[in-house]
């Protein structure tokens, strides 16, 4: 019977919302138990948050000093620690999940699954490929733990549940010296983060110029949503490369997605393909963008935008 670690991602004392959808994979497993491990300096407004996830069995926290910051190498000795015992280890698809898995997988000495979309078996997998052109059928060793990042866009939210009981873990491990935290540099932004938003808007080399891209920040702000951009754009230098979305960005799946003066190249499209409703307004009518839209609108950006502003 198969029984799970999820690893928690957090950030300032916050849940983000890739734990939840990583418990949905792991209960398609269905799984003797699902335990979540919060890593953190002070983990217990984490762990809180973590208990009401629907599914969960337990919550394990481990308070560390060391673990203020999501350092892959200081983590990781931890997670393979904790995951004596599971026959899975699943972790968001996401830039903590993708920098952390792999150091846990060597530590354990096994291969790993990446970007899970879909579980046939407790060690049978679906994972896209080809920028999601197509999706291959991956087999894991029977033999050995499952280390899995979970492609976080195909997966919904596990709904919230009663208060799992959260246990403190006692962790005995030698961490590595040649690893230190410096610092961070990252935008600070009122704005919903890109990867967890429900509505995201996103402008293409069509809007022009870096200060014609205050119109996408405008719209985006009336709607609540955060802002993305396609890879030209970003190239092109109108925004800074966090807000890429794409097969070299952010993969995401929001509930809205409104796609404005972008084509619709392919290296785009795979990472809005778990979008639920996808809006595009582009002036080209035979942009590929409208072939995958649910709603699509022909015409000039800088026209329809103002007007779209005043309805709302």
């Amino acid at each position: 019977m198969a029984k799970v670690l999820v690893i928690a991602e957090h950030l300032d004392g916050q849940l983000n919302a890739s734990t939840a959808r990583t418990v949905s994979a792991a209960q398609a497993l269905s799984p003797e138990a699902i335990d979540v491990a919060v890593l953190a300096s002070e983990p217990d407004a984490v762990a809180a948050e973590a208990a009401r996830i629907a599914g969960v069995s337990r919550v394990l926290t481990v308070a560390n000093a060391a673990n203020a910051h999501p350092v892959a190498q200081m983590l990781a000795p931890q997670v393979a620690r904790l995951a004596d015992g599971y026959s899975h280890v699943f972790l968001p698809s996401t830039t903590f999940g993708k920098d952390l898995a792999p150091c846990v997988a060597a530590l354990l000495g096994v291969a790993q699954v990446s970007d899970l979309m879909a579980v046939e078996s407790a060690h049978v997998f679906k994972r896209p490929i080809y920028a999601g052109n197509a999706v291959v059928t991956v087999e894991a060793p029977v033999d050995q733990a499952v280390v899995a990042t979970i492609r976080t866009a195909s997966w919904p939210e596990a709904a919230q549940g009663d208060a799992a009981p959260v246990e403190a873990a006692s962790i005995e491990v030698e961490l590595p010296t040649h690893t230190r935290f410096i610092g961070l540099a990252q935008a600070k932004s009122d704005r919903p983060d890109l990867q967890g938003a429900k509505r995201v808007v996103s402008g293409g080399r069509g809007v022009g110029s870096k200060e014609n891209f205050e119109i996408i920040y405008k719209l985006a702000d009336r709607l609540g949503a955060a802002v993305g951009a396609s890879r030209a754009a970003v190239d092109a230098g109108y925004v800074p490369n966090e807000l890429q979305v794409g097969q070299t960005g952010k993969i995401i799946a929001p509930e809205l997605y409104v796609a404005i003066g972008i084509s619709g190249a392919i290296q785009h499209l795979t990472g809005i393909k778990d979008a639920g409703t996808i809006v595009a307004i582009n002036k080209d009518p035979d942009a590929a963008i409208f072939e995958i839209a649910d709603i699509g609108l022909v015409g000039d950006l800088f026209a329809l935008l103002p007007e779209l502003e005043a309805a709302l």
